[in-house]
């Protein structure tokens, strides 16, 4: 079996694949490519999979194209929905393609000077010369109506099974726009293989079809799973169904650790194959390691730390661990006052805070500070009380009553922790 899918098969990332494809992968250097649809200006977890499909395609000695759906990104893939996505206009779309681009680039090695290096190509650049009376006279002759029924995607769709809305002949057409696609590049980058989730199973054999009708070729397709929980719950959301992006100004690298790092012990052993780089031997004893210990969450720990790196970077994987910390008390208050507002503020979600001039806060007392300016405390009785008694922290250090607020003191410029005992916090916000 041919190096790269026996990975993806250990990996777990591996669902089907056309007759021809292993030997192909045997004999050459083959060209593959996945496409991103830019329906925003990140990409999210979602898009971890087939990123990191890849880069393993690229170690394995392959040539890994990304294509960035710039033409097919105004209509929509069909699969796996049940209502027609809205359309965007194109000086958003072009926007969504620059930055997904960008994001890109940081996954693959784009050196030129290699063989196989990487590319990044659009869609929407050889899409923006076709008419539409050339592209159903010299590719819409070649792929029947019924063949494009029979894909399960649009089936459901025209059916409603599942709730389903129906499907405009835009959503029909895109499974032909993606088949060319896949013809486009077999012509012009000599592109043999396309592989996606196992939802795209359909629009990838199209595109095959249409190359073996055409033009007399054989191309071929591999799909990854569909990753869902242990317990089948969709993946890759939070609670609340908001996305976890890939871009730290949409969720911050301390969120985003924070969702590696709080998967269930089931999971962790999942995606600590799916999502790190780690060789089988050095997970098979991580886990095996964190069955002796499961509470010192060993396993997720590391998943959180290598996807973290790889996203982000080191630093902001460090500065990650040390915003967990600061919860559990495992931290110093300089790493309290490093931290930048997002992350501040994300640590401490609904932490109730009061806004002061900041003339007002450099230079307080601590009894004035915690009880009149800011009603942490009901009275200045109650807070030398709790002075009195070392009740009371700032920044996660205790405080007496001869402590005076200093510049240095506040977390990114403008914000103070205050804190009565373990779990009573509030937040003074320095304007």
């Amino acid at each position: 079996m041919n190096a790269f899918i026996e990975e993806l098969k250990w990996r777990g990332l591996f669902a089907d694949m056309m007759p021809g494809t292993d030997e192909q992968l045997n004999k050459e250097m083959t060209t593959a490519y996945i496409g991103f649809d830019p329906t925003a200006d990140s990409l999210h977890i979602g898009s971890l999979i087939p990123i990191k499909v890849l880069a393993h395609y690229q170690q394995h000695g392959h040539k890994p194209i990304a294509l960035v759906g710039g033409a097919t990104g105004m209509i929509g893939d069909p699969s796996g929905k049940s209502n027609e996505r809205n359309a965007l206009d194109e000086d958003t779309l072009n926007h969504y393609v620059a930055c997904l681009k960008g994001q890109l680039s940081k996954f693959l090695k784009f050196d030129g000077s290699e063989p196989n290096s990487a590319e990044l190509v659009n869609n929407y650049d050889w899409m923006k010369e076709i008419s539409f009376l050339d592209f159903i006279r010299d590719t819409g002759k070649h792929i029947t109506v019924n063949y494009m029924m029979a894909k399960e995607s649009v089936k459901k769709r025209i059916t409603g099974e599942g709730g389903a809305e129906g499907m405009s002949f835009t959503e029909f057409s895109y499974q032909l726009l993606q088949g060319y696609d896949f013809l486009h590049l077999y012509k012009e980058k000599n592109i043999k293989l396309q592989m996606g989730g196992s939802d795209q199973w359909g629009n990838i054999t199209t595109g095959t079809e249409l190359i073996r009708r055409k033009v007399q070729g054989e191309a071929f397709a591999l799909t990854m799973p569909l990753i869902t929980k242990a317990d089948g719950s969709k993946f890759g959301k939070s609670e609340a169904g908001e996305n976890y992006w890939l871009d730290a100004k949409r969720t911050s690298p301390y969120k985003f650790y924070q969702f590696w790092v709080n998967a269930t012990d089931a999971d962790a052993e999942r995606f600590i194959k799916y999502y790190t780089f780690l060789s089988k031997e050095e997970i098979d004893a991580l886990i095996e390691d964190h069955k002796t210990a499961p509470h010192e969450r060993k396993l997720q720990k590391k998943l959180a730390e290598e996807v973290t790196v790889w996203v982000h970077s080191q630093e902001e994987f460090e500065k990650a661990v040390k915003a967990s910390e600061i919860l559990f008390g495992r931290s110093t208050a300089e790493d309290l006052v490093s931290l930048d507002e997002a992350t501040f503020l994300e640590v401490f979600e609904g932490v109730p805070q009061k806004e002061i001039s900041k003339i007002e806060v450099v230079g307080c007392n601590i009894v004035d500070l915690i009880s009149d300016k800011s009603d942490f405390l009901k009275s200045k009785g109650e807070a030398k009380r709790e002075l009195t008694g070392n009740s009371i922290s700032i920044n996660k250090e205790k405080v007496n009553e001869t402590f005076e607020v200093a510049e240095k003191d506040l977390i990114d410029g403008k914000f103070l922790l205050l804190q009565k005992g373990k779990k009573n916090y509030f937040i003074v916000k320095a304007v």
